[in-house]
């Protein structure tokens, strides 16, 4: 029961699915969240089915994590959609649901996670971020725009939540062969991963290693910190 117990949002698929499953291997009590059932399970994994941005579940979910495990130490905030598409292109409800997910979901997450943290006086909070920011990459401009935000409420709850013992970090990944690019013509991820200094797609061991990193009791000195990979 000492295992620790770690909460990753988006957990269905690829980074979010890799996450648990290598926390999981860890030796983590790993609770998963994601709009539908995954197409797979583990022991030690506790699975809900929710949007993010669904308030009423969202408390319901962390209200069943205190009764189960009576405490919360990490949270991932992972989950997240995009909108690849030119301004001029991208309509206002494509937008609304960009910024609700990526900015509304992080923010209730890492509030409703808090308040369990706090009366273990300890808690590491990752929120996910991604290259395409300090890059300013042309045709995502919702996207770039609510993953700033994210970038923006990590410095701030990083100082708000700093007196509970509570680290609030992110990490910035380059492209990963995911679901969220599978759509995005090749010839522009060439262009984004040549703007890289490490001019290669990431991996999902690559944004594990940083998100552990993040983790560790050792790293009670390190918030507020956004860390992107491939060198940008």
């Amino acid at each position: 029961m000492d295992s620790p117990v770690t909460l990753v949002t988006g957990t269905r698929t690829g980074i979010g699915r890799h996450l648990a499953e290598r926390l999981l291997a860890d030796g983590h009590r790993v609770v998963g969240c994601s709009r539908s059932r995954p197409d797979w399970d583990s022991p030690g994994y506790q699975h809900y089915e929710l949007s993010v941005v669904d308030e009423p579940a969202v408390a319901a979910m962390f209200s069943d994590i205190r009764k189960r495990y009576r405490r919360l130490d990490h949270l991932i905030n992972n989950a997240g959609i995009a909108s690849m598409n030119h301004a001029l292109l991208t309509s206002l409800g494509s937008a609304r649901r960009v910024l609700e997910t990526n900015v509304l979901g992080t923010f209730l997450f890492c509030r409703e996670a808090a308040k369990v943290m706090k009366r273990g006086r300890f808690g590491r909070i990752v929120n996910l971020s991604t290259v395409a920011v300090p890059l300013k990459l042309e045709g995502e401009a919702v996207y770039v725009a609510s993953k700033s935000a994210v970038e923006a409420l990590t410095h701030v709850l990083a100082r708000e939540f700093s007196g509970f013992g509570i680290t609030v970090n992110c990490v910035g990944p380059v492209p990963i062969e995911t679901d969220l690019i599978r759509g995005v013509p090749s010839e522009k991820i060439d262009q984004l991963v040549d703007r890289q200094a490490i001019g290669k797609l990431g991996s999902f061991e690559d944004v594990a290693n940083v998100v552990e990193f993040f983790l560790r009791p050792q790293s009670a000195m390190v918030t507020g910190q956004v860390i992107y990979l491939g060198g940008v």
